[in-house]
């Protein structure tokens, strides 16, 4: 893919609604599905598995299978997810700064 400017290839990774979530998710440890689901009750379990698949296809987020029954599945970031984190903390203070500003709420 050709990309005009640098941070279309970011945002190729990384953009969307959900991508970035789940990775603020990741860095607190690895998840499974099912604890990503409750963490993100916006989100569909098919968006998620798609965003999952997605990120585990650019190489960011890291899929292991258990082998037992039921199979357990752990998603975490790879190295290279890891490398994002100065992004990701920028969004962060900025969105603690927005809310500040807007004096909306942040649901826990």
């Amino acid at each position: 893919m050709a990309y005009n400017i640098p941070v279309e290839a970011t945002l190729d990774v990384i953009g969307g609604k959900w991508k970035v979530v789940i990775m603020c998710h990741l860095i607190k440890g690895e998840k499974r599905t099912s604890e990503l689901k409750k963490l993100m009750p916006g989100i569909t379990q098919k968006m998620l598995t798609q965003q999952l698949r997605e990120l585990e296809s650019d190489g960011v987020v890291n899929r292991t299978v258990f082998e037992q029954v039921p199979p357990k599945v752990v998603y975490s970031l790879t190295e290279y997810g890891w490398s994002l984190r100065p992004i990701l903390d920028a969004m962060c203070a900025w969105g603690e700064g927005h809310i500040e500003l807007t004096g909306e709420e942040v649901v826990q």
